[in-house]
């Protein structure tokens, strides 16, 4: 991707924004200081994340569909418990990647 110095990095981000606020793009949080943007879902498709707590990387996983039916029955039962309403989950697997390990 060709990178326009002329932008102002305070463009992107309120774009990024409006895009959120929309529902095109939703954030991934890598640490404290970064965090990645992806499709949404609805566009995407459901899958989960491998992300890199040092150097921020994000890796997109499939997840095994018996797994994800254990993953959303599991946790229908916690939120059932809890009083309320599942609408849906992300899981973010949080670790180093192999070049920060």
């Amino acid at each position: 991707m060709a990178v326009d110095e002329d932008l102002p990095q305070s463009s992107v981000y309120r774009n990024l924004a409006v895009l959120e606020a929309a529902g095109v793009v939703v954030k991934v949080l890598t640490n404290g200081d970064r965090a990645a943007f992806e499709l949404a879902e609805e566009l995407k498709g459901h899958h989960h994340h491998l992300v890199c707590v040092q150097c921020g990387l994000v890796l997109d996983i499939d997840v095994p569909n018996e797994v994800e039916q254990t993953l959303d029955s599991g946790v229908a039962d916690l939120v059932s418990q809890a009083g309320f309403t599942l609408l849906g989950h992300r899981l973010d697997l949080l670790g180093r990647c192999e070049n920060c390990s």
